[in-house]
Parts: structure tokens; C-alpha cells; sequence
């Protein structure tokens, strides 16, 4: 199974994100699965891609050239795809992963997940989609999905294909569970 994790390539964060994406590349590989990432090097990118590969797992990354040109590109994963856009990147990243998690990140985190949750409701994919968020950095996006969802702007079932974990085995979990019921 390929896992995508989209999490932040900030320099600015708490390292305590730094980990929990070590974490979730470490146990990602534990389950002889792959990863799939935005092929950066730093921060939470960085981070998930090295606790991959610590434990002996794959990493697949995907980036634009504009980020390889900054030298932004992690050179160490087992396979390293250059495309020429983020919408290419995040297209190639869907078609090579059984299951999406998202850990606490920005606007290009977000970005990531609305657009694959989308597309799960829309059924242009039936693969899991989760968010892994054990400080409840996301407890105001839960609060907002809740208002949403009171004034008709979150349909009947859109709230239910986005699954939220409070541990790394409890994500990898719901990605085996949902996976396999695809």
C-alpha cells in the first residue's frame, strides 16, 4: 500500500509536528508500505520522508521543477518525479497513493486536503482520506465543518469521508479499514 502524507515545509513550527511526521514515516514503513510525498526536504516534508526511510521503507516524492530549482527537492527518495506544476504534482500523487493523511500544515496542506476530499465525495477516487491531528491544531476546521454543515454548505455525506485520527496507528488503521473496502 502507498500512503500520502501532505504536511507542512515550514521552518517556523513547533517540533513537535517535526516528530509526529517522523513518526508517521517510521510507522508508515513498519507496515512495509511506501510513502508518497511533495519530495521536499525540510520541515514536516523532510521529516516524514527520513522516518521512512530509518525504518527501512520506500519514499516517493513528487515536485515541481520551480522547487528543485530552489534546492528544495529531498534527493534521497527512492524515486524522485520531476512535473512541471503543483496541479501535475498533486494529480501524480493521487494516482500513485492508496490513501491520503494530512498532518498539520498551511494553506498548501489545506489546499491538498479539500481538494482530495472533494474529489472522494465526487467519487473521482474511494480512497480514505484522513487527518492526523493529535494537538487538535485542526479543532477549529472540525468546528467550522460542523457550521457548515448546520447552514446546508457541507452536504449529507461529505462530513463522514473525512476521517480524523488522534495516533499514528489509529491513521495507518483507518487507511488499512477504509482501504480495503474500497
Amino acid at each position: 500500500m502507498r500512503i500520502a502524507v501532505y504536511c507542512s515545509s515550514s521552518l517556523a513550527i513547533d517540533p513537535k509536528y517535526i516528530d509526529l511526521a517522523h513518526s508517521l514515516g517510521a510507522g508508515i514503513a513498519a507496515r512495509s508500505w511506501e510513502l508518497v510525498s511533495g519530495g521536499g526536504h525540510i520541515s514536516a516534508m523532510g521529516a516524514v520522508s527520513r522516518g521512512a526511510r530509518e525504518a527501512g521503507g520506500k519514499t516517493i516524492g513528487v515536485i515541481p521543477q520551480r522547487l528543485v530549482d530552489i534546492e528544495f527537492a529531498d534527493k534521497e527518495c527512492d524515486e524522485l518525479h520531476i512535473v512541471d506544476s503543483m496541479r501535475n504534482r498533486k494529480a501524480m500523487i493521487e494516482d500513485l497513493s492508496d490513501a491520503f493523511i494530512a498532518l498539520p500544515g498551511g494553506i498548501g496542506t489545506l489546499e491538498e486536503l479539500f481538494e482530495i476530499w472533494v474529489g472522494r465525495f465526487l467519487k473521482f477516487h474511494n480512497k480514505p482520506v484522513i487527518i492526523l491531528d493529535p494537538y487538535d491544531l485542526y479543532a477549529p476546521l472540525a468546528t467550522l465543518i460542523d457550521h457548515l454543515e448546520e447552514h446546508g454548505f457541507v452536504k449529507p455525506g461529505q462530513r463522514e469521508l473525512l476521517h480524523w485520527a488522534k495516533s499514528v496507528d489509529q491513521a495507518l488503521d483507518i487507511a488499512t479499514i477504509n482501504s480495503s473496502s474500497k
